[in-house]
């Protein structure tokens, strides 16, 4: 027999009443915040680790902190679980006409074109600075800076091209080498620059920044575990290592493959 997920609102609705688990009894939607983006970054490893087994236990996590909130906002006589479905639900009927009904879009970029037209319909949107508005203020500073950038170029508010942003952020790395290590605030602005421009970048590569950044952190600890695996096969790490001299060969070799 296998648990339905009315067994797992019975299970929220017990842990939750007045004689159930102190701790979930005093969560609130805030304090569950934490626990919402902790969860959806666990299913992003199980993905990327390609482990079916973790990515399905970390799926219902997910579900779990939905269901849980669904939860504490039906106690609230605000909303439950089947208004979240049935909203969810109308929305995808409504987000996609070229299924749903007798819409011609054909082509992917017809079918963006036309989801970005019926959520500004949806949302009421009276000018483009709302949209942009939209973005959660939440996000991550890189997801937010491309979501941002995706929502301006949708809406025609930035028609900048690829040479002169790469233009850019040239300059502005020389205006960053050119600064002493007092000048903080001043780093500090350049800095922002070119990050929001890198992410400007990935937008017309059709690449995902925060994908790209993830990657380039995994190299960088690979290289380092390289480096130490290097130099322990020749012996004990002690005040002779040149990592300089290993780092350059661990470099040498990834530019090979």
């Amino acid at each position: 027999m296998k648990y339905t997920l009315e067994d797992l609102k019975e299970v929220v609705r017990r842990l939750t009443a007045e004689d159930g688990c102190p701790w979930d009894r005093i969560q609130t939607h805030d304090t569950l915040k934490r626990y919402l983006i902790e969860e959806c970054y666990e299913v992003i490893d199980a993905i990327d680790g390609k482990d079916n087994e973790n990515m399905c236990e970390e799926l219902g996590d997910v579900l779990f902190q939905i269901v849980f909130h669904s939860e504490l906002s039906r106690k609230e006589n605000a909303f439950d679980l089947s208004d979240v479905i049935d909203g969810i639900t109308r929305k995808m009927i409504s987000r996609h006409p070229h299924i749903f009904s007798d819409s011609d879009e054909k082509s992917i970029k017809e079918i963006n074109d036309n989801w970005e037209s019926i959520k500004k319909e949806e949302k009421g949107y009276k000018n483009n600075m709302e949209i942009l508005k939209s973005v959660p203020r939440s996000l991550p500073a890189l997801m937010r800076s491309e979501k941002t950038v995706s929502k301006a170029y949708k809406n025609n508010m930035d028609s900048e091209g690829f040479d002169d942003i790469a233009e850019r952020i040239e300059s502005n790395a020389g205006i960053l080498k050119s600064l002493n290590l007092s000048q903080k605030k001043e780093q500090e602005e350049i800095i922002g620059k070119i990050l929001f421009d890198l992410t400007k970048i990935s937008h017309f590569s059709q690449l995902n920044a925060e994908f790209s950044l993830t990657n380039a952190v995994k190299t960088y600890i690979n290289r380092f575990e390289d480096i130490e695996a290097a130099d322990t096969a020749v012996g004990e790490i002690d005040e002779d290592t040149d990592f300089e001299d290993v780092k350059a060969n661990i470099i040498k070799k990834e530019e090979i493959q």
